[in-house]
């Protein structure tokens, strides 16, 4: 069965094995940081496994931003991306969010067009 837990503390192996199934990489070299400093996050779990994460940023005021989604390439297409946005959503406006941004690829646009986001015009700047 899995369960959505808001704001779960995984250590850094649990976070790292769930981004190397989902992006191909390792991640950062800690993602602690993005743990304690978000406005929150909401994590998917096979009992005591991580197989789905989505991060809640925030501006400080009234813009909440949805970064990294992920689900373990195990887990894929079985709905769980869709309730962890539900589960991000609702965290975002109880802590005071009143907009939800998100960047996506085209790729993903019906995932994020069927979790609610409406289309919007954007900018993106590369810094490394």
């Amino acid at each position: 069965m899995i369960t959505i837990i808001t704001d779960p503390m995984p250590d850094d192996a649990a976070m790292r094995a769930l981004w190397l199934s989902a992006w191909g990489n390792v991640g950062p070299q800690s993602f602690q940081p993005v743990l304690k400093h978000g406005l929150g996050h909401v994590g998917a779990f096979d009992g005591m496994a991580l197989i789905g994460f989505v991060n809640i940023a925030w501006d400080g005021g009234i813009h909440a931003f949805i970064l990294d989604t992920s689900v373990h390439a195990n887990y894929q297409r079985r709905g769980i991306a869709l309730r962890l946005m539900e589960r991000a959503t609702e965290v975002a406006r109880e802590r005071g969010a009143q907009w939800l941004h998100v960047d996506f690829e085209p790729r993903l646009e019906a995932f994020y067009r069927k979790a609610g986001f409406g289309p919007t015009s954007a900018g993106l700047m590369r810094l490394d």
